[in-house]
């Protein structure tokens, strides 16, 4: 889903770091992830590498949506798998990263992803297509002649990307309900009157009171007792 883009973005750039420009690594200078070719495309045309090491923020979320993110549908894509082949993109392109997921979901691979693609994700659990996607990404990213160089820090992302994108693809539990600022409320029980015996002509009725057990077996003893006593 679209809302997951500013946090898959956040995981991607700590994996992209700053400015590299490593004979060794094809993709050339890049700033935050961002080649120069990119950074021309998108941004600046006849930008330098000195330009370059000075994108913004705003550039570089410019430069991630509209050649990853939206190469690879990331808005339509489950939570998690969003994420997983966003990074996958950033990393080895985006054809590739549509490519294998795919391959790991059974359809067919032209690079991309449309709804036969997204109607094969859907239908298989997102753990799953997580866990096959970065497993096939690894065995990939093995194969290649600069493994030697990077393989380390790739098999530590790739980790690390499985590990984030299984708690994206995981439900979220549903928030507490709020309390009641006026306080628990409970149904009002049945009101009974008190009842009232008649009392002498002209005095008003007064509430008759239950006496305990007791004291009424001492009051029956005693007017039997006063019965009984001459006068």
């Amino acid at each position: 889903m679209d809302r997951n883009f500013a946090r898959a973005l956040a995981l991607v750039l700590k994996s992209e770091g700053g400015w590299s420009d490593n004979p060794a690594d094809p993709g050339g200078a890049t700033m935050k992830g961002v080649t120069l070719a990119n950074f021309r495309r998108y941004v600046k045309a006849d930008a330098s590498k000195a330009d370059l090491r000075e994108i913004s923020g705003e550039q570089v979320a410019t430069v991630y949506r509209r050649f990853y993110w939206d190469a690879v549908a990331g808005a339509e894509l489950p939570g998690g798998i969003d994420y997983a082949v966003f990074d996958f993109a950033v990393n080895s392109g985006p054809g590739r990263a549509a490519k294998y997921l795919q391959a790991a979901v059974g359809a067919a691979q032209d690079g991309r992803i449309g709804p036969a693609t997204l109607g094969a994700v859907g239908a298989r659990p997102s753990g799953a297509v997580i866990d096959d996607l970065c497993d096939a990404r690894l065995a990939f990213l093995r194969r290649l002649p600069a493994w030697p160089v990077f393989g380390k820090g790739w098999s530590d992302r790739v980790r690390s990307v499985r590990a984030q994108a299984l708690l994206m693809s995981a439900p979220q539990p549903a928030p507490p309900p709020s309390p009641d600022p006026a306080g628990p409320r409970h149904p009002p029980g049945p009101f009974t009157a008190p009842s009232t015996t008649p009392s002498s002509a002209g005095a008003p009725a007064v509430p008759s009171v239950e006496r305990p057990p007791f004291w009424h077996a001492l009051l029956q003893i005693l007017k039997s007792i006063f019965a009984r006593s001459p006068i």
